[in-house]
């Protein structure tokens, strides 16, 4: 166990941190996949720029790495575009 303060306090909020991002991560994952399902087109046009930016938030706080938001976001647009 650690024996400094800040030290302490670093673990408190690195565990709030991870919970965190955890979170964030498994909720757009699933935003992705339930628009990767959808079969109409004027919802998935409607989810579409939520769940990109649900995908740039997680870049932009190095979460994800920013060509994975990348890849995702082209291959979610290339998809919406072709129902």
């Amino acid at each position: 166990m650690a024996n400094h303060k800040s030290a302490i306090k670093r673990i408190r909020s690195n565990e709030s941190k991870r919970l965190r991002n955890r979170f964030q991560h498994k909720t757009t994952r699933n935003a992705v996949k339930k628009l990767r399902e959808l079969k109409d087109k004027k919802k998935a046009k409607a989810l579409l720029p939520s769940v990109i930016g649900m995908l740039d938030k997680l870049s932009k706080k190095n979460i994800i790495h920013s060509n994975k938001a990348s890849n995702l976001k082209s291959k979610l647009t290339k998809l919406v575009n072709g129902l």
